[in-house]
């Protein structure tokens, strides 16, 4: 995504995402003000974390993270209003900065990604990759209730 990251992390000790966030944060910053030599804050604000709420959101948190970028070529799918099932899904097949594309057993940032847990839980890459389709076709928002995606 061109302004924003979605991650999807797993607390090992208290404050250890806060952490995590400052030192991936503040050392991209400082990489890309070197790069291009510039100064000053790269980002605006603070991080965002939303807490896993139940198990239910659990379950649509990782399709709504790899769905993500298909705002850059078909913002209507949140609105439910997309037509082309079969190019969202070629979209997301060739769209490197995912770890989508490891998910579905294709391996592109896999040093990065833990995906054991999460694989297993969604039934394996050819569920995951039909089940994006699904959940693009069938994905009720509503059935979250108060629960925040983002």
């Amino acid at each position: 995504m061109p302004n924003h990251y979605h991650l999807l992390l797993s607390r090992i000790t208290e404050g250890g995402v806060s952490r995590f966030m400052r030192k991936i944060n503040v050392g991209y910053a400082k990489y890309f003000n070197q790069k291009y030599e510039r100064k000053g804050t790269l980002f605006e604000g603070r991080y965002k974390s939303v807490s896993i709420a139940n198990e239910q959101h659990l379950l649509h948190i990782p399709y709504y993270i790899h769905l993500n970028p298909l705002d850059l070529v078909a913002p209507e799918w949140r609105r439910r209003e997309l037509s082309n099932y079969r190019s969202a899904l070629d979209f997301l097949k060739t769209y490197r900065w995912s770890s989508f594309l490891d998910y579905i057993g294709r391996e592109n940032f896999p040093s990065v990604t833990q995906r054991n847990f999460l694989t297993e839980l969604l039934g394996g890459p050819k569920n995951i990759e039909r089940d994006v389709v699904r959940w693009l076709k069938e994905m009720n928002l509503e059935s979250l209730g108060k629960t925040t995606l983002e």
